[in-house]
């Protein structure tokens, strides 16, 4: 199983559109992905899940995912979350 670990960079943590732009690159990538915060483990997918986290700014998840694409799908989404997705939002307005 292939994992990566990543602080959220966004200012808002995984909340609102941080955590909704996550889950939406987690259902397009179409590979099987899962979100760990200490002991606690949802999918990707879950915006629910996601959101349950309760992930601040700087706080390190772990993801994890196997099978076909797994490394790619994990690269991907490293990268967003790495982005401070808040400040992105302030430049596009």
């Amino acid at each position: 199983m292939a994992h990566r670990t990543v602080a959220v960079a966004s200012a808002s943590g995984l909340h609102a559109r941080p955590a909704k732009l996550f889950v939406q690159e987690a259902v397009r990538l179409g590979v099987p992905v899962t979100v760990r915060l200490g002991e606690k483990a949802v999918p990707a997918k879950s915006m629910l899940g996601v959101l349950s986290l309760g992930a601040v700014q700087g706080t390190e998840v772990t993801l994890e995912a196997d099978g076909p694409g797994a490394e790619e799908a994990l690269d991907a989404l490293v990268s967003l979350l790495s982005r401070d997705l808040d400040a992105e939002e302030a430049l596009d307005a």
